[in-house]
């Protein structure tokens, strides 16, 4: 497994754990959003930061959707 994947699911659950929803359900409202591959391809700017910034960020394209 890539370092991208791995750090994408580990984003995942824990976005889920931020919103007290499962990991599956962030990926169906990510990929309904049609902002799945955008948030795995910023993983050089993500597992950078604290990632309450992804959270940020994230809920940021969820609400321009």
């Amino acid at each position: 497994m890539s370092r991208e994947m791995a750090f994408f699911m580990y984003l995942t659950e824990r976005y889920a754990e931020y919103k007290n929803t499962t990991a599956g359900n962030v990926l169906e409202q990510w990929d309904n959003a049609g902002i799945t591959e955008r948030i795995f391809n910023l993983y050089e700017l993500y597992h950078t930061e604290a990632i309450e910034n992804a959270f940020a960020d994230i809920d940021r394209c969820m609400k321009k959707e």
